[in-house]
Parts: structure tokens; C-alpha cells; sequence
């Protein structure tokens, strides 16, 4: 255990009291380590957002039990209040609780708090430590900038004065996957505007990996250019208010090693030319795919790779959420193959799936009951998440927001969607992230949980349907301060035909919220023949109709922020075997069936490879089984296409912004 991890689990002494109020205004409970680290040693952690649910799920899960003299579901809980005041709590709670206050002025008191406070908890240990080391005396906050830089970025701004220089720590903070908190890149962007580099915008670039992305695409075409290469996706087009013209330094050795990374990662999409362009230099071929050959190299190269740097059991939930994204872009390129090429390079994507599924599915079972608590001010972290995520952007300023939940979209095919708009909107600017579905990862469960921003313990009456959507989407937004005719919602959206109607009601002037299902993905995965390889071809043709572009164009126009995300993936299976149970499972899916009791979901019969794994979070009598690796309950030997279960595929989905700075 890190000395950041004792230092605030101290304060919870083993076995001194049953229920504990934390004053936490800083989150600090609310870290996956320090959650994990504290129900390692018999504590639950629960913050204090509503008193009802607080309550209800407080009296039926620890206190009946301790009344009894039993442990409940853990033996000691702790209320986690934001806040200082514990006045604003029952009283009855003041009463049987032991108080603890933590907070970052106290655990850093030689750094400014009013910076700490705004960078990320993942970097708290590391601060933490170095503070222990090297803090000799109080800084202000300009200093406790420079001394976060230092010390925990391995940036110091005074030494960018070369183009090269600041290239180079750029990529190499994006490649880590760190890009700086917005605080600290106005501070880099402050010192630079000083220097040759005040034509940039320094902030974006460090604190965006999709702007920046995107910068370093436009400005690797505009290089190709140089030699007579050409992109469809913005030779044609004239730099933006969003993507200026900007030059890269591309034949700088530390520039180039970490572009080359880029483009075998999938980061970085390749240009696909005709022939050999003359005169341009080997190193830059790794960005350019003459022969379909080329791709297949890149798709085994991206395999490679990503094996050997696949998360493990103490990984964080942002490590998973990057290892989606990079396995999403590798099974992109790889449904671009033509047949021949893609099976050169099966056994190899399949094995990749595979170790990435059984490492996922271990950190589930260890990390999964954590990841409901956990802060959504810069992200969600969960599906359920996503509202509370919206209703914060709001009070920041956004005053129009649309959610798209693109059912059944899973990660390879939002960055199939991502390349195409890429292509035919410029101005386009997109702030990839990642999130995780509900388990199990059913419509009903998980599409509920994203619209109410509720567990599903707290709608278990409708869990077996989605009719109820609209009432809790419009409930938690008038509980957020808007009226009923500010809020909008529509399921089933997926044709051109019905883009009118949505814009009549967009466009109406008291719309603040939007909450729209685009569900073609979805149908197009359940009626699939021919694997994830065919439905990659049919959403293409979909993409082709335009209704996707016209629907983001059309968003932008009205003044909606625009948000994307999913309430499950999908992922290619193989029959094990039907349950014929009749009509015992309550819900028969194809990679989940769930029961009623205990006995009840006892009763699958042997040699059915599946598994049982249970979650607070879940109604007390909603059990799922789930089928074992990349199964499902159908006839054995079946190849499908469905959802239900745990795989990288389906837990992870996308969470997305989408700028368009300029329509077209």
C-alpha cells in the first residue's frame, strides 16, 4: 500500500464503529484505490447524494443486519459527505456516527490548495509523495504550478522555446495518456506567449488529445502534400477556425518516433495513396498505406503492441477505458480488410480479444462494486453518471445540451462513425472518452440507468422494460431546475424521414435538453448474418444515406452541445447450448439470463458454461448468469452477433463530445 493510500485509510480505524460520517469536500474516499483499499479491510463507502435512497439502501443493507449482530453487506459503512456541514444530515445519523474530516489543504499543507484542487485525484499519490520529498517550504500558486510540472509531469515550460522542443512534450504527454489539466496548460500557455511559440494554442494542444490529434492529422496530410500525396479527408479543404493551418516539425527524431507510434496504435489514420510518391523518405511510409498489404501490416503491428501493454488486476478504470479505445481502433482497421487479408491476421485479433476479455473480467469481479461511487464532475465514469456529468456542463455555462445514445454502439463501430464525419465536416472536433455500461449489459438495465441517473436497485419495477424512460429522463432533469417543456426526449431515431420532426422540436426556443435514441445500430446487430465484419459494411451504407452528418450539422446549428454514448456494446459469440427452462429466467438474453432466486438460477443445468456474479447495484432479486467467455445461450456452434455479457466490447462504450465549429 502507497503512503498516500495509509495516510487517508488511517482514519478508519478496523472495528471502532459500524457507521462512520467522512466530511470529504475533496472527493478524496471517492479514489479507486482508496475505495478498493478500504472494502479490502471491511469498509463501504456510500456517498451522500439523496436522502431517501441514502437511507433505504443504508436500512435494508447494514443496519437490519447489525441490529442482528450479523456484518450485512459490509461491516462498517462510511456516509461520504461533500461538504463540511454535518448539520445537513438526518440526525439520527449525527448521533450514531463517528465524524472524520479529510481534506487537500490538510494532506499538502506546503502547495496551494486552490491548484490542487483542480488537477485530477489520479495524480494525487504521485503529488503526494513528491510533496513529502521535496516540499521545503509553502508555495503560492504559481509556484505550486511549476512544482506539479515538475515533479509530476516531467515538463518545465521555461526550457520550450524550440518548436521541436514543445512538439515533443506535447506527443509525449498524449502518448502517456496525461495530457494537462486545463489549470496547468493555461499556466504553459502563459509563459509561452512570451516566447516563438505565441502563435500556437498551447492550451489546447496540452490539455486535448483530440484536438490535438486531430492538429497533428491535418498537418501529417498538409506534409504528404509536399510530395505530391493527397487525402480525401482535407486536401480539399481550407483550414478552419478550429484546425488551422499548423506545422510540425514531422522530421525531428523525437518528433517522428512518437508519430510512428501513433499511426501503428491507430491514433493516427494513414493516407491511403496509388503507387510510390517519389522522393519522400522512408520513416514517413508508416503514415501512408500504398497496397492493402500495408493496412494488414498495420493491424498486426497495433496487435502486437496493445499484448504486451494490456491492463492488469490493479489497474485503473482509465487504463481500461484507453485499452478500449486502442482495441476499438484495431478492430476498425481490421473490418477494413478485404476477406483474404483479414484471415492473415484472425488468429491474431482473436487471441488479442480473448486475454483482453479475461483480464477485463478478473478486474470486474475485483473492481466493478467501486465504480458506481466514483466522482463524474470531469467524466463519467458509468453510464448512470451521464446525467448528473450533463447537469454539471449545464450550471458550467452550456445551456443546450443533446445526448445521443446510440444503442448498441460499441467502441469499433463509434470510431467507424468518428472517421466517416472526420471526412465530410470540417470544423469537426471530437473529445473521445470512454465509459462503462451497467451490468448486465442489457438495454432495459443499462439504457434506464444513463437516462434516470439512477443504480438499478432504484428503478428495479421497470428493469425488464424501457417504457419508463421518458418519465425518468424528465424526472431527473425538473429535479435538476427545468421545466417539463424544456425537456425532450425520442427513441427510435435512425432515418432521414424523421429529421423534420426532430428539428421542429429542437428548434422550439424553450428545448434545454435533448435525449434522443438512435437505435439503427442496434437493429442492425440483431439482425446480423454475417458477423461484426458484415455490420461494419451496413453501417457504412448508413452512413452513406447522411443521416448521421446531417443529424450532428443540425444539432450545432440550433446551439446544442453535443454528447455521445451507448448503454452497452456488442460483441461476436458462439453458441453453447439453449436453457430450456421454460419460463423460469425472467429475461432470456443470449449472453445473460436473469432470475428471480437464488434457487432459481441454481437450476441451469450441468455442462452450460456460465457464471454467476452479483452487485449491490442490482435489485436483491434480479440475478444474472452470465455465459463464460465469448458464449451464448443459443445451439452450440452458432456464431452470432449479441450483448448481455462482460467483454471489452460490451461493458465499455463510448463517451463522447462533438464540436462542429463551422457548418457546412
Amino acid at each position: 500500500m502507497s503512503a498516500w493510500i495509509e495516510r487517508v485509510v488511517q482514519e478508519f480505524p478496523v472495528d471502532l464503529s459500524h457507521f462512520w460520517i467522512a466530511c470529504d469536500p475533496d472527493d478524496l474516499l471517492l479514489d479507486e484505490r482508496i475505495l478498493l483499499s478500504l472494502r479490502e479491510r471491511g469498509f463501504e463507502v456510500l456517498p451522500f447524494e439523496d436522502s431517501i435512497a441514502f437511507r433505504t439502501e443504508y436500512e435494508e443493507r447494514y443496519r437490519a443486519a447489525w441490529d442482528r449482530g450479523a456484518d450485512g453487506s459490509a461491516k462498517a459503512l462510511i456516509l461520504q459527505l461533500h461538504g463540511s456541514d454535518v448539520n445537513v444530515l438526518p440526525w439520527d445519523y449525527i448521533r450514531d456516527g463517528r465524524q472524520v474530516r479529510l481534506g487537500l489543504a490538510d494532506l499538502f499543507p506546503k502547495l496551494s490548495y486552490s491548484v490542487i484542487r483542480r488537477i485530477g485525484s489520479e495524480y494525487h499519490e504521485a503529488l503526494f509523495a513528491a510533496h513529502n520529498r521535496h516540499g521545503t517550504h509553502p508555495l503560492g500558486e504559481s509556484a505550486t504550478k511549476d512544482f506539479i510540472l515538475t515533479h509530476i509531469f516531467r515538463i518545465s515550460p521555461y526550457l520550450l522555446n524550440r518548436p521541436e522542443d514543445f512538439w515533443r512534450e506535447v506527443l509525449r504527454l498524449h502518448y502517456r495518456g496525461s495530457g494537462l489539466p486545463d489549470l496547468l496548460a493555461d499556466h504553459v500557455s502563459a509563459i509561452l506567449s512570451e516566447t516563438t511559440l505565441v502563435d500556437l494554442p498551447v492550451a489546447e494542444l496540452l490539455s486535448s488529445k483530440s484536438y490535438m490529434v486531430r492538429v497533428v492529422q491535418d498537418a501529417w496530410e498538409r506534409f504528404l502534400g509536399q510530395y505530391g500525396v493527397h487525402s480525401s479527408r482535407s486536401s480539399d479543404a481550407e483550414p478552419t477556425e478550429a484546425f488551422r493551418a499548423i506545422a510540425i516539425p514531422f522530421e525531428h527524431p523525437d518528433v517522428r518516433m512518437i508519430v510512428d507510434t501513433m499511426f501503428l496504435e491507430g491514433t493516427l489514420q494513414p493516407v491511403t495513396i496509388k503507387g510510390s510518391p517519389i522522393g519522400i523518405p522512408d520513416w514517413a511510409k508508416v503514415g501512408l498505406i500504398s497496397d492493402p498489404n500495408a493496412l494488414a501490416d498495420l493491424v498486426r503491428d497495433g496487435v502486437t503492441r496493445i499484448s504486451g501493454e494490456l491492463p492488469g488486476i490493479d489497474s485503473s478504470h482509465r487504463d481500461w477505458g484507453d485499452l478500449a479505445r486502442r482495441l476499438g481502433e484495431v478492430i476498425f482497421r481490421f473490418h477494413s480488410l478485404n476477406a483474404s487479408l483479414a484471415d492473415t491476421v484472425l488468429k491474431q485479433v482473436r487471441q488479442l480479444q480473448h486475454e483482453a476479455d479475461e483480464r477485463l473480467k478478473a478486474w470486474i469481479l475485483k473492481h466493478f462494486a467501486d465504480l458506481p461511487s466514483l466522482p463524474a464532475a470531469k467524466a463519467p465514469v458509468m453510464v448512470h453518471h451521464v446525467p448528473r456529468f450533463l447537469a454539471l456542463r449545464r450550471n458550467a455555462g452550456e445551456e443546450r445540451i443533446a445526448l445521443l445514445v446510440f444503442d448498441g454502439l460499441a467502441m469499433d463501430q463509434w470510431i467507424q462513425i468518428r472517421e466517416y464525419l472526420m471526412e465530410r465536416v470540417p470544423g469537426l472536433a471530437v473529445e473521445d472518452g470512454a465509459c462503462f455500461a451497467w451490468l448486465p449489459t442489457l438495454t432495459s438495465v443499462s439504457r434506464q440507468a444513463l437516462f434516470s441517473g439512477l443504480k438499478p436497485r432504484e428503478f428495479a419495477g421497470s428493469i425488464s422494460t424501457t417504457s419508463q424512460e421518458p418519465l425518468l429522463w424528465e424526472r431527473f432533469w425538473q429535479e435538476n431546475g427545468l421545466r417539463k417543456p424544456e425537456i425532450y426526449y425520442q427513441k427510435s431515431l435512425k432515418r432521414n424521414a424523421q429529421l423534420t420532426e426532430l428539428e421542429d422540436a429542437i428548434s422550439h426556443p424553450a428545448t434545454k435538453v435533448a435525449g434522443i435514441v438512435v437505435d439503427m445500430v442496434d437493429e442492425i446487430v440483431h439482425g446480423a448474418m454475417l458477423g461484426k465484419r458484415g455490420i461494419a459494411g451496413q453501417i457504412s451504407a448508413w452512413c452513406d444515406t447522411g443521416f448521421v452528418e446531417e443529424l450532428f450539422l443540425m444539432l450545432a446549428r440550433h446551439g446544442y452541445q453535443i454528447y455521445l454514448t451507448a448503454d452497452h456494446g456488442n460483441v461476436e459469440a458462439e453458441g453453447i447450448g439453449r436453457l430450456n427452462q421454460g419460463v423460469v429466467s425472467e429475461v432470456r438474453g443470449e449472453r445473460v439470463r436473469t432470475y428471480r432466486s437464488d434457487a432459481l438460477a441454481e437450476s441451469v443445468p450441468e455442462g452450460i458454461d456460465g457464471f454467476r456474479f452479483d452487485i449491490a447495484g442490482l435489485p436483491s432479486d434480479f440475478l444474472p448468469l452470465y455465459a463464460g467467455t465469448r458464449g451464448a445461450f443459443v445451439p452450440k456452434g452458432d456464431q452470432i452477433v449479441a450483448h448481455g455479457g462482460i467483454s471489452v466490447e460490451e461493458v465499455i462504450v463510448p463517451f463522447v463530445k462533438i464540436t462542429i465549429k463551422r457548418s457546412t
